[in-house]
């Protein structure tokens, strides 16, 4: 590769034939070399187990490879664009050599950046696309200016600007190979930018430059694109500590951490702290404090019964505690089918086989899902709870965490947290376990047995606060909550289960008065496989 950007630039010094076929002659044997990297970095994975430690660093070379292979296509292109000149003399060519020059010298430390895991020499080789990025800039105004004036040499100046994309282009491969490096380093897929927004929200944190390589390990990937990473570092002190590092749009960050900070405000204790924020452009990172303990969703499926009991005997306490703190006196409505109606775009998308019309089955007409949700829509109108308290929004399995040890519930991803109606919370977490893929028929049973045991407690304190449309409103948040997860979810079987389910709690409603105090749910049966 060194070879080939060194002839480029002989090439540009004294045009010589020679030297444009030698480069072009060596595409054969740049493919081969790539080739042969790729090989053997699978054979490599084949061979010996204990390199699959070492994926994150076998990728990044597979990578690489195929980058340095696509700047040696550009050394050819190049060459292939100078065939088109009329006058060689329009060339720029002394800044041409200029610019390989540094694509020399960011290439010549790629050996170096890898074989020491330097993270510092990777930033100074993606340093180089934002020079290249600059004098492109330059030589793209001078080139629209000569088209504009010299039009006579309109092809030796479009060649001029196609040869000058090209090595922009070589910036740009610098760039992904620079990446390549930091994500084999940290084991994580990471851009320079996200880098940078990692080591601000450290620095903030120990409130010094961070020399030391922050350990990271992938903890979870949310739906809506944020990151979440389980984070080790030193404090200023050489102390261990240990955050959650999430990152992803800045306006769904800051709901986050707005939401953590109100629950501080609202019910101390609860959420975790807020170890720090950092936001650049549409992005933004938190540096949140690690929990003790297991989420829901770990504990039911690898936990024994009797740590699953306690954990929902806490989490009962738990949201007794809350609903008291911040119970107020004003009705609301969670409006469910307003919310269905808005996510069911999504959900057609993934699953357009739901989508049909009204149908006519001898003389009697079968309602579509969406007529079914207009007058689902009516139905629930004069359905209001009567009180608010302060909700998680998205109460899902995985966002609630148990520490057997302190015996303590922690809530986590709080960022739709509001006063609202309770039962959407607790529609939310009966479907989160429906959902878990689950197929051992004892587990199955501990699942359902967890979602009754929610709905009991739940309506026992409905009973309490005299809330008679309890059973009606949690009818049209499983429906919600049934039909709007199919969207996340890809195995046919369990979402077409999943949305018959919501269809038939719609039925259901709409042939019951919306305030008869008798109606039950047949909860065991709708959750049972």
């Amino acid at each position: 590769m060194k070879s080939q950007l060194s002839n480029l630039r002989l090439y540009f010094d004294n045009h010589s034939v020679t030297v444009a076929k030698r480069i072009i002659d060596r595409s054969g044997y740049t493919h081969n070399l790539k080739s042969n990297i790729h090989n053997g970095c699978l054979k490599l994975m084949l061979d010996d187990k204990n390199l699959r430690n070492e994926a994150g660093l076998l990728r990044a070379l597979e990578t690489i490879a195929t980058d340095l292979d696509r700047i040696a296509e550009l050394c050819r292109e190049i060459i292939q664009q100078t065939g088109y000149l009329k006058k060689r003399k329009h060339l720029p060519s002394k800044r041409y050599i200029t610019l390989l020059k540094r694509i020399e010298k960011g290439v010549q430390m790629v050996d170096s950046a890898i074989n020491k895991s330097d993270t510092k020499l990777a930033l100074k080789i993606g340093h180089i696309e934002q020079e290249l990025d600059h004098a492109y800039t330059k030589l793209l105004k001078r080139h629209t200016s000569d088209l504009k004036q010299n039009r006579e040499r309109t092809e030796d100046t479009v060649s001029a600007l196609f040869i000058a994309h090209s090595i922009e282009q070589m910036g740009d491969v610098l760039l992904h190979i620079s990446e390549a490096i930091l994500s084999a380093n940290l084991g994580l897929p990471f851009n320079t930018d996200r880098y940078h927004t990692l080591q601000a929200s450290i620095e903030q944190l120990n409130g010094s430059e961070c020399d030391a390589e922050p350990a990271l390990e992938t903890v979870a990937q949310t739906r809506s694109g944020s990151g979440i990473s389980g984070l080790s570092t030193t404090d200023q002190q050489g102390n261990a500590c240990f955050a959650i590092y999430k990152d992803g749009q800045k306006r769904k960050l800051k709901e986050e951490r707005d939401g953590v900070e109100n629950w501080h405000e609202i019910f101390p204790g609860l959420a975790p702290k807020i170890l720090s924020y950092h936001k650049q452009g549409q992005s933004a990172a938190l540096l949140i404090e690690h929990l003790a303990g297991q989420t829901f969703e770990q504990i039911l499926l690898h936990e024994p019964p009797k740590l699953l009991n306690s954990a929902m005997q806490q989490l009962q306490k738990t949201l007794t505690s809350i609903w008291g703190e911040t119970h107020t006196d004003q009705p609301v409505s969670a409006h469910y089918m307003q919310q269905l109606q808005k996510r069911l775009g999504d959900v057609y998308t993934l699953h357009p086989e739901f989508n049909h019309s009204d149908s006519l089955i001898c003389d009697t007409t079968i309602p579509s899902f969406d007529t079914l949700l207009q007058q689902a829509s009516e139905y629930e109108k004069p359905l209001k709870a009567p009180f608010s308290v302060y909700i998680h929004g998205d109460f899902n399995v995985d966002n609630i965490i148990y520490d057997p040890l302190e015996k303590k519930i922690n809530f986590i991803d709080l960022h739709r947290s509001t006063y609202m109606d309770y039962v959407q919370d607790i529609s939310v977490f009966m479907v989160s376990n429906y959902r878990l893929r689950v197929e051992e028929p004892k587990l199955r049973q501990q699942i359902l047995d967890q979602s009754y045991s929610l709905y009991r407690f739940s309506a026992r304190y409905a009973k309490q606060r005299g809330d008679t449309t309890f059973e009606q409103r949690l009818a049209l948040g499983l429906a919600r909550s049934f039909a709007t997860s199919t969207r996340f979810v890809l195995d046919k079987t369990l979402a077409r289960s999943m949305w018959l389910r919501a269809r038939y709690l719609i039925e259901s409603m709409l042939v019951t008065h919306p305030k008869n105090p008798h109606f039950k749910l047949p909860v065991r049966e709708i959750f049972s496989v």
